[in-house]
């Protein structure tokens, strides 16, 4: 999934990453990359690690993965607007390679499982959060992967894009349909998000009903759980077996999107402060859980960044499902709302919430999910 590691940059290109403003550097060579299923896991954790000195400093930074999408995707991309927001492109991938085999066939290939825009607000007090349904049926563009042509294609899914193209076609897939350049890119994978929540000592959730899924491991009685690593990714990939869920990927974001929240909540709360062995810990599975972009890709990036997101809490984060309706030609995939699709985007490059009008009536927050967990 990723091609380089950080840690052989200088101090000078490592000034050139984003700081803990949070400004837009502007002019082409700015690269990018983190709220995964985490932006808020994966910021907190790595403030706290970014407290390491000497050698566990150059440990953490050994542990990062980065790609450089500036590089692989050039200049024909939508305008780099410096007002002070930033967007970010957080996704989970669902390769079956290595321990992630035991969740199917390896096929060759890793898709997004999860897709999310983090759009964060001029002055980094709140944020808007877009899941893009995994089955959307979009225009793939063209791309390049280690040095090949990857041909686009008229209707293809939105994921097909991460699997053919790797995190340069992700992006550029999500630049195209929106037209919101990403400032940054954040992958987590099966395993690494698993480990993450278990050093992380799980996460707190409420079931009002019981849920049983054998497609994704998840048994959990109607009552108040703490889960661990497993049990959060089976809950976060379940469709299955979940209460008036309709058994599409669009009662999955809306668990998604509920279980972030509590992540948010619990990571808040994480004694680690105090205890130097659980921090290191935490930052070690952090920086190893994830890829970013390259300018991201320092223990010092992740923490400036950090930094400037502390102070958005879930109470301060609007979620919402990119606006879709069921495809006429196959009920199990979805197509964009494009009037309503079109206001999303355009609220986010102007920095403005999105407005309720967007999403009502899409299918998107019809899930049936969001009543049964909190």
């Amino acid at each position: 999934m990723a091609d380089s590691n950080g840690t052989a940059k200088t101090a000078e290109s490592r000034a050139r990453g984003i700081r803990a403003t949070g400004r837009r550097r502007k002019g082409p060579t700015r690269r990018r990359r983190a709220l995964t299923i985490t932006l808020c896991t994966l910021t907190s954790v790595t403030l706290l690690g970014g407290a390491g000195l000497g050698y566990v400093y150059f440990k953490l930074n050994g542990n990062l993965k980065g790609v450089d999408i500036n590089a692989a995707l050039g200049h024909d991309r939508p305008k780099n607007v410096d007002d002070g927001s930033m967007d970010i492109l957080v996704m989970g991938s669902d390769s079956r390679a290595g321990k992630n085999g035991e969740y199917g066939k390896d096929e060759g290939g890793a898709r997004s499982d999860t897709a999310m825009i983090v759009h964060v607000y001029k002055g980094h007090k709140k944020a808007s959060v877009v899941s893009v349904p995994r089955d959307t049926m979009i225009k793939r563009p063209d791309c390049v992967k280690d040095g090949k042509d990857v041909p686009g294609a008229q209707r293809t899914m939105f994921n097909t894009a991460f699997e053919v193209g790797g995190p340069a076609c992700a992006v550029k897939t999500v630049e195209s349909i929106s037209g919101v350049r990403m400032d940054h890119f954040i992958e987590v994978d099966f395993t690494g998000f698993k480990k993450l929540i278990d050093a992380l000592g799980g996460v707190d959730i409420t079931t009002r009903k019981a849920i049983d899924d054998d497609h994704s491991h998840l048994h959990l009685q109607p009552g108040k759980h703490t889960l661990n690593g497993e049990q959060s990714l089976g809950l976060v990939r379940t469709r299955h077996g979940v209460p008036g869920g309709d058994g599409s990927d669009l009662g999955r974001i809306q668990l998604q999107q509920t279980f972030i929240k509590a992540l948010m909540n619990q990571v808040k709360n994480v004694g680690v402060l105090t205890n130097p062995t659980k921090l290191y810990d935490i930052a070690d599975t952090a920086t190893k859980a994830i890829t970013t972009d390259t300018d991201l890709n320092s223990v010092s990036e992740l923490t400036g960044l950090a930094k400037s997101l502390g102070n958005i809490g879930s109470d301060n984060i609007d979620m919402v499902t990119m606006p879709v309706t069921y495809d006429p030609a196959n009920p199990d995939r979805v197509v964009p709302l494009v009037k309503k699709s079109r206001q999303v985007w355009d609220a986010l490059r102007q920095d403005q919430d999105i407005p309720k009008s967007a999403t009502k009536g899409s299918a998107g927050d019809q899930g049936g999910t969001d009543k049964y967990v909190k």
